[in-house]
């Protein structure tokens, strides 16, 4: 019965993994950290309301044997690149380290499809140089999934988003762009959970067809 630490649980794949996690047996407590309350009463759950800038206020609260993060923002949503990269790279390496350094054996991080540290994309750059520098911090076991466009039920509509989604739908329609072609936050969810309940020593990286393969795997219940 393991402890599930969470980051980002108010967003779309954040929030499919947190019911995941209250309904499977494998955990006995799901600890989040969050900006807000997330409203949800289950017995499983405890929040954490903290200022993610502050981490001597929280660091030593992560405690448990796997911490999801799932936190992101978008360019629109943090205001500037700065506010973006703080969100999406920052905060999440800070929320890493304070695990790594009290031994939470096992990360499992949403990353992005092509996330690169070289890239000439802001988005798929911050998203390299968080994989980088986590990769460096002594867990036992390393996890990062990097799905491509995310789908689901918003709080907030997003026209591009909306719109990308329709592109790569009718191209792959045709066979083309296959490897970008959108997903679905629930299965996203499962194979984070799946990653974390499968977990070896060292560092594994799942691109999209291994998502929707690692999302698939049942496990016994407890």
């Amino acid at each position: 019965m393991k402890t599930a630490l969470l980051i980002g649980a108010s967003g779309l794949v954040g929030s499919a993994l947190t019911q995941l996690l209250i309904e499977d047996s494998h955990f006995s407590k799901i600890i989040v950290f969050t900006r807000r309350p997330l409203e949800i009463a289950d017995d499983k759950l405890q929040e954490h309301i903290i200022d993610f800038a502050s981490p001597q206020n929280w660091q030593h609260l992560v405690q448990g044997d796997v911490l999801f993060s799932a936190l992101g923002t978008t360019l629109k949503q943090a205001g500037s690149k700065e506010a973006q990269f703080e969100i999406d790279y920052t905060y999440q390496l800070d929320f890493a380290r304070a695990a790594a350094e009290n031994d939470v054996p096992v990360y499992v991080l949403v990353s992005a499809a092509s996330a690169n540290p070289r890239s000439m994309l802001f988005y798929t750059r911050i998203k390299g140089e968080l994989e980088r520098d986590v990769k460096k911090l002594a867990f036992q076991s390393i996890s990062i999934i990097q799905p491509s466009l995310l789908y689901g039920k918003r709080q907030t509509s997003r026209l591009g988003e909306k719109l990308s989604y329709l592109f790569l739908k009718f191209f792959n329609s045709f066979g083309q762009l296959k490897k970008y072609r959108p997903i679905a936050a629930d299965i996203v969810a499962k194979a984070l959970m799946n990653a974390a309940l499968q977990a070896d020593r060292g560092i594994s990286t799942y691109t999209l067809d291994k998502i929707f393969q690692l999302s698939e795997i049942k496990f016994n219940k407890k």
